[in-house]
């Protein structure tokens, strides 16, 4: 029986766009497939150390369930981003949810191999220490080698 592959891009680098490849590469590594995730653009701050500086903004998410409807103009106000970021740092430890941090390591722990684009590192001046230890540095052509043989590739 052959292994099934997951092959994952992760483009987005928000709190909330931070999730989705964390525990969809989690959840596939668990059921057993070989995977993959190629952070590139905005998406390799999701490998920086750090993850404290990420934030989740209402603007331009017309999806966000918001507690009481706000106003467009007022969700742009200084100081908005920062308490839309706590609300939903809030809401989701009250549900249980793991942080991005955990799960991230639980990808680690379960091998999945994350690149880093070298390009994107290249392009907006990254130094290698600003990231997590164990991830691999690449160009595209290293990804496209796993997500052409891959059985599921998605685009995030």
């Amino acid at each position: 029986m052959t292994t099934k592959k997951l092959a994952i891009i992760a483009t987005k680098g928000t709190l909330d766009w931070g999730y989705p490849p964390f525990i969809l590469a989690s959840t596939a590594a668990a059921l057993g497939y070989e995977v993959q995730i190629f952070f590139t653009f905005y998406g390799l701050q999701l490998l920086r150390k750090s993850l404290d500086h990420l934030k989740v903004t209402s603007l331009g998410n017309p999806g966000m369930p918001m507690p009481m409807p706000m106003p467009v103009l007022l969700q742009a106000l200084p100081g908005m981003q920062s308490m839309m970021t706590a609300m939903m740092k809030q809401k989701m430890k009250s549900k249980g949810v793991a942080s991005l941090e955990d799960l991230r390591s639980l990808c680690a722990e379960a091998e999945v191999k994350m690149i880093g684009c070298q390009m994107t590192v290249d392009l907006f001046g990254f130094n290698p220490s600003d990231f997590i230890p164990g991830i691999e540095m690449g160009g595209a052509a290293t990804f496209f080698e796993f997500a052409g043989e891959s059985d599921i590739c998605l685009f995030m």
